[in-house]
């Protein structure tokens, strides 16, 4: 007699339906093994045949943190193209990294943690370069686009599994663990739940992960709108994975819990499915789960949902089925089909602001002065992979132009630091490293001992080291050596040359200078200076065995004489002055100044580089501006000729840049944003309510210094032929021709929007409804159709709690931005009425104001609801339109929390008022209800709320 071999379990069968391999797997799970499911690193279940398993792997321009990989253009650079079949293209080439790189290194993971959905609201966000757009429709659009390429075209199986971040309403650094994002309905359904939604619907979404912040005063780990919204978009099981560390903040920084159990507890039932906390250890989450189950307060059903939700994104990406995943061989790795369309990106993503009078493309033999603090670096940032190819403006331009054509300076400032000995700073040489000043000569090679600590530690002696000072803005300065070294700290506390670019978590190569008084007794009138370093915190000192930075309670911080060599503007005026034109490359760096943890205060450029912006404009008037950089700016281009921006864009973006400045390439990239001309046009960066603040394009009344949209050409274009009609009463179809009237072959993209005049609520000025990228030929055209439910034209009526299509008319404008109208026509929609509010049979719940001031909506409960408290235990106003009193109304009701003052007033008049002042209850839940008289005559009315003192208000009721 033969063995035979047994046969596989049925979750191994793959002509099972999946939902039952999913049971079967899961039947055969022990409840220890399930629980251990829950934090990010899933063990192996070797009995089962069942591997580790790690939520997680950062892809949002590129494969990141797991070494060299193929670099695209920042997100927000992404955005900027306004083409939804490039990013596809990029998302694909980037999911089959993940898949190269994953064959090589099980540390790779194919559950990738990208994009980055959160919509550009406000510019000094620091993490503005992750977004795609501060438009819900165009971020859905270009989301949508990079998760079906991430995804793939198999009708089974995934190639990667993306997760949205960041859940929701989420656009500040600064406290962001703790600040509550007040968001009112209408806000929350027609703008930060639009853009994730669209993009859920479209079925290339494996999940989503919640963001660090809190909104309406609970924190999004326990969010309810989890399974109220998210869920009910789609028929897939879609995995949730917490934010680092952010289940136990929960109880940490926001305290909204008193035990680790409660919290784990609350952000399971809200749909938390993956916990990543404390790195790869597991035991905590697992005895908190553990804790829960015992407390109570939990189930093994609410353990066993959660594995589904994981185990059917596992079974999406083939883990079960390697004979028949599609995508286990994938080996597309740095292919020169990766570099083109790297390079492709790059260039579709440049902006054209400004070209006065033609002054680019530049002409052949055009003498070019390149300069500026960005005019020979390719940044990276924190969600880049490694370069394994990198080109800067410098190079490009060399190529492009050739090196007798092109001459190049910097603009940093060159400084010499003389200690109180009298000795300078100096920083010895790297064995083998370039005997060259960059920024002078040439560029360092970008793998030149990168991150080495093994190297001399800084000393000083009597020549010292001339040094490259840039203040990259609000005084954070980065010191390079000549062989272009940045100094840096390491764990050790010595201050070595070591760093090929600023980088990490925590940079360790910005300082400070401190000013410490003056001395003008050898006729220097330099100051003197404390050097702080500003990772650590601490002053740099000057020792026996090196420079090092170290607790100033053991060792004298140093007084350092600061001794210039050369202004960085100096230097650019000199070349500026032997050029035809100048391109003065200003910008940030991704890790300094704007990134994730912190945001910027201001939308000025940094002192430094408009220093050398006006020294180039002085010298020479033909100054081509080229901001590269991670977010919008206010520069004053009034006396500039030209202007470009384009995000940081990836290994490719020197060569890009140079081939727009060339004229190979008609720049065609579109502003994902609006950028304003100074701060004085921005709300508080914790003002989540768009409407009310007039924020973003939508809604800002202002002058932008550039809008939405907004994107110049090297051709020009003409739009004619408008129609548009509202069909079957379900279906806008619109239509128009776009012609290139110039003599290049360029793209343009053509810009649909909305806007309703007659509207009673305060509606966009301008709305997106639809986009295309289109490529002509000189005196060639095109027709641009689009067809779009009606629904889009909805918005969300808070007194029906839903939205509505209002019947009137609907301005429909084309054009080249959102202020570059060119044609425009209306329609008539029917829509469906306003109704009164009916107040006598439902209340008012509190939230749903029509408008408001100083108020902020906070949690009704730990679990659901919303409720509205003045910001700041001060004072707020609410008011509602249209109520229906009906016969009329003789009392009224107040649900309130905490203590204060209620006063409801009905159409303004005194005689129609109530104040109200309930006993003060325990606690921010202790809810209690007041009873007044209100003598209203019937019909329908405005009412408003005035609230007073630090109270919460659930809802107002009224009675006849």
């Amino acid at each position: 007699m033969t063995a035979q071999t047994p046969p596989s379990p049925p979750f191994r069968d793959p002509q099972v339906p999946t939902a039952k391999r999913i049971d079967d797997l899961l039947a055969r799970l022990t409840l220890d093994e399930r629980i251990a499911f829950l934090h990010q690193y899933a063990p192996a279940v070797e009995r089962l045949g069942v591997a580790a398993f790690r939520t997680g792997q950062e892809a949002l321009h590129g494969v990141a943190w797991m070494g060299p990989a193929t670099v695209f253009p920042q997100a927000v650079g992404l955005g900027a193209t306004w083409n939804e079949e490039l990013v596809h293209r990029v998302g694909e080439a980037v999911s089959k990294e993940v898949r190269a790189l994953r064959t090589r290194d099980d540390r790779v993971g194919l559950n990738v943690w990208a994009p980055t959905v959160n919509l550009l609201r406000h510019p000094l966000w620091g993490r503005n370069e992750e977004g795609y757009s501060e438009d819900p429709k165009l971020t859905s659009a270009i989301a949508t686009a990079y998760t079906r390429g991430l995804r793939g075209d198999h009708p089974a199986y995934w190639r990667t599994a993306p997760v949205l971040k960041h859940w929701l309403a989420h656009n500040n650094e600064t406290g962001r663990d703790v600040t509550s994002s007040s968001v009112r309905p209408r806000v929350l359904h027609e703008y930060d739940l639009r853009a994730f939604r669209e993009t859920v619907e479209a079925g290339a979404v494996a999940g989503v992960m919640p963001a660090y912040n809190l909104v309406n005063g609970r924190p999004n780990h326990v969010s309810p709108l989890l399974g109220e919204h998210l869920r009910t978009w789609t028929d897939d099981d879609l995995m949730v994975c917490s934010d680092a560390v952010a289940p136990s903040n929960l109880v940490d920084s926001e305290h909204y819990f008193d035990t680790h159990e409660e919290a784990t507890a609350a952000a399971l039932i809200a749909g938390v499915d993956s916990f990543t906390d404390h790195g790869t250890d597991s035991s905590k989450t697992v005895a908190r789960v553990q804790g829960a189950l015992s407390q109570g307060l939990l189930t093994e059903e609410d353990i066993d949902r959660a594995v589904r939700r994981q185990l059917s994104v596992r079974f999406r990406l083939g883990e079960f089925d390697p004979q028949y995943d599609p995508y286990a061989d994938t080996s597309d790795f740095d292919t020169p089909a990766h570099r083109a369309l790297a390079q492709e990106a790059a260039e579709q993503a440049v902006v054209l602001l400004k070209n006065d009078d033609g002054t680019l493309p530049l002409a052949p033999g055009t003498r070019v002065a390149v300069v500026g603090l960005l005019a020979d670096e390719c940044k990276a940032d924190w969600y880049s992979g490694t370069f394994l190819h990198r080109s800067t403006p410098r190079e490009a331009l060399y190529e492009r132009f050739g090196t007798e054509h092109v001459e190049f300076t910097e603009g940093a400032d060159r400084v010499r630091l003389r200690t109180s000995a009298g000795t300078f700073l100096h920083a010895p040489a790297a064995e083998d490293a370039p005997d060259v000043v960059r920024g002078a000569e040439g560029a360092l090679d970008p793998a030149l001992l990168a991150g080495r600590t093994d190297l001399p530690a800084l000393t000083t002696d009597a020549e010292g080291t001339e040094f490259a000072l840039v203040d990259w803005g609000e005084g954070l300065l980065t010191l390079r050596a000549p062989d272009g070294r940045y100094l840096s700290v390491a764990e050790d506390g010595y201050v070595r040359a070591s760093a090929d670019q600023p980088g990490g978590w925590v940079v360790q190569e910005t300082f400070r200078l401190e000013p410490h008084g003056a001395d003008a007794s050898d006729g220097s009138h330099e100051e003197r200076h404390l050097l702080r370093h500003v990772g650590t915190g601490r002053h740099v000192s000057v020792a026996a065995d090196g420079v090092k930075v170290a607790d100033e309670n053991e060792t004298s911080p140093e007084i350092f004489e600061l001794i210039v060599a050369e202004r960085g503007e100096e230097s650019v005026k000199s070349a500026a002055g032997r050029a035809d034109v100048v391109v003065m490359v200003a910008g940030n760096d991704p890790h300094i100044n704007g990134r994730e943890t912190e945001d910027r205060t201001t939308l000025r450029l940094p002192a430094h580089q408009r220093r050398l912006l006006d020294a180039a404009r002085a010298a020479n008037p033909r100054t081509v501006l080229v901001l590269v950089s991670a977010y919008p700016y206010a520069v004053d281009v009034t006396d500039i000729p030209a202007a470009l921006w384009t995000a940081h864009g990836g290994q490719a973006a020197g060569t890009a840049l140079a081939r727009v400045l060339a004229g190979d390439v008609s720049p065609a990239g579109r502003l994902p944003q609006t950028w304003y001309a100074d701060d004085a046009d921005l709300p508080d960066l914790l003002d989540y309510d768009i409407i009310g603040s007039r924020q973003t394009y939508l809604y800002f009344e202002g002058t932008p210094l550039f809008p939405f949209g907004h994107g110049l050409s090297y051709a020009s274009f003409a739009y004619a032929d408008l129609t548009a009609e509202a069909a079957d009463d379900e279906t806008l179809r619109v239509s128009f021709t776009v012609t290139n009237t110039g003599d290049v072959t360029a793209d343009e993209v053509a810009q649909l929007y909305t806007r309703a005049p007659e509207s009673r609520v305060v509606r966009p000025r301008r709305e997106l409804l639809a986009h295309r990228r289109v490529t002509l030929p000189p005196r060639a055209s095109t027709t641009v159709s689009f067809e779009l439910p009606l629904s889009c034209l909805e918005f969300w009526d808070v007194a029906a709690g839903g939205r509505r299509l209002a019947p009137g008319a609907y301005d429909l404008l084309v054009g080249a931005s959102s202020e570059d109208i060119r044609a425009r026509t209306t329609v008539q929609l029917t829509g469906t009425p306003a109704a009164p509010r009916p107040v006598r049979q439902l209340g008012l719940a509190a939230a749903d104001f029509d408008e408001q001031r100083g108020a902020e909506i906070v949690d009704l409960t730990k679990v659901s609801g919303d409720a509205v408290t003045p910001a700041g235990g001060n004072e707020a106003e609410l008011l509602y339109r249209d109520c229906d009193f009906g016969a009329g109304v003789t009392e009224i009701t107040v649900e309130v929390a905490g203590k204060g003052v209620v006063e409801v007033v009905v159409d303004g008049e005194a005689e129609a008022a109530a104040e109200l002042t309930p006993t003060p209850t325990a606690g921010p839940y202790d809810y209690t209800t007041v009873r007044a008289s209100l003598t209203a005559d019937g019909g329908v009315h405005d009412v408003r709320v005035r609230l007073r003192g630090p109270l919460r208000l659930a809802r107002v009721g009224f009675s006849g």
